[in-house]
């Protein structure tokens, strides 16, 4: 969540205008900050703080997050309670940490129009950071994003919720940029995924499924997740991650996230 008071401390933030009942600017909430904690440095490695050592200690195969912000200058902005953007000249932040893959499928995204989104999508690529979850047309949000590791080729697939608070009409069509929408969390749309995960995965490869759904408040894992999740990898042999940071599983040896938050999982 790049946008908001996290763009405002960047090199080249958009303006701080915001639309919500507590705060109508950006930079209030940099204020309330750094009258708790003190000076906020201006620089793109901020965005990470720690986690930066660790990255750095860990020398991960694959850096990937769920990147829940616009990176646009639109000002089509959407309707509801809040609106996350953070400018294209800031997007450099994601350089700073080696960022591989970006998931797009989720509530934010779209905050600032199609045309964001689709500046969004060019900014990424500008910056050789992989995209899935969101794409042009559903063509090119459904595919998945390729990584070539040292031992295995990776492929991720991102899919969103309308539980997560994903509006239905930002879903991509074959003539209009959105996100890679899942109908229902029921077990014939996981089966359908998993179709999608083995028609192109290739015998060696590696999978992982990143899904977009459920409230940010609260742990408990609804049974149609667990359902959803276990039917991929029983039919696919996936590893499964969520939205919002809760309980962990492993079945048949595979490892369920059932949230993880935003920040790089690796």
């Amino acid at each position: 969540m790049c946008g908001r008071g996290i763009d405002q401390v960047l090199a080249c933030p958009c303006s701080p205008a915001i639309y919500e009942d507590v705060m109508r600017s950006a930079a209030g909430y940099v204020l309330l900050a750094e009258q708790a904690n003190g000076s906020i440095p201006r620089r793109n490695g901020y965005v990470w703080g720690a986690a930066l050592d660790q990255l750095k200690y860990m020398q991960p195969d694959a850096r990937i997050i769920n990147l829940e912000t616009a990176v646009t200058r639109s000002s089509d902005r959407a309707n509801k309670g809040i609106n996350y953007r953070m400018s294209p000249e800031n997007a450099g932040c994601l350089a700073a940490a080696k960022i591989d893959c970006c998931l797009l499928a989720n509530n934010h995204v779209l905050d600032w129009g199609r045309a964001g989104l689709l500046e969004t999508l060019t900014t990424l690529q500008k910056l050789n950071v992989k995209a899935a979850g969101a794409g042009r047309n559903d063509h090119e949000a459904s595919a998945p994003a390729v990584l070539n590791l040292a031992e295995a080729r990776l492929l991720i697939f991102s899919f969103g919720s309308t539980s997560s608070g994903i509006p239905s009409q930002w879903a991509a069509t074959p003539d209009d940029p959105g996100v890679n929408l899942l109908p229902d969390l029921c077990k014939a749309s996981a089966f359908e995924v998993a179709e999608e995960v083995m028609a192109a995965k290739r015998p060696s490869d590696l999978a992982v499924v990143s899904i977009h759904c459920g409230p940010n408040w609260g742990y408990h894992i609804p049974d149609e997740q667990r359902i959803f999740a276990r039917a991929l990898i029983d039919k696919a042999g996936v590893s499964i991650v969520s939205h919002h940071p809760r309980a962990i599983e492993i079945y048949r040896d595979h490892l369920i996230l059932y949230g993880c938050g935003d920040l790089p999982w690796l």
